[in-house]
């Protein structure tokens, strides 16, 4: 439980670091880093995993790339429902899931 507490504070960290980092991406607070966390999981185990089950085909033949495409989507998706976190262009959601995929490899190794 703790675990997941931990890993739940740190995406939320990699989120308002992903802010400070990508113009386009902004974060009121922490508080709607977390509730932006809570939201982009739901978002990623329900429509996510639909859209990456549809497009596997794409997504082998790219490699995986277009699954950053999807993943800014869902970034995109988060920010207009949820207050406080806002993703301006889809440049900026892009760019966000590619800074966002990274900080959190990161901080699973720090984890591990």
């Amino acid at each position: 439980m703790i675990r997941l507490l931990v890993k739940w504070l740190l995406h939320a960290l990699a989120l308002l670091i992903t802010a400070k980092l990508v113009p386009g991406f902004r974060i009121g607070s922490f508080t709607s880093a977390l509730i932006a966390v809570l939201v982009i999981g739901l978002l990623n185990v329900t429509l996510g995993a639909l859209l990456k089950l549809l497009t596997l085909p794409l997504g082998i033949l790219t490699l995986g790339l277009f699954f950053l495409v999807i993943n800014a989507i869902i970034l995109e998706l988060a920010g207009s429902i949820t207050p406080g976190f806002r993703v301006e262009t889809f440049g900026a959601a892009l760019i966000g899931a590619v800074v966002l995929a990274l900080l959190q490899m990161l901080f699973r190794m720090v984890l591990d």
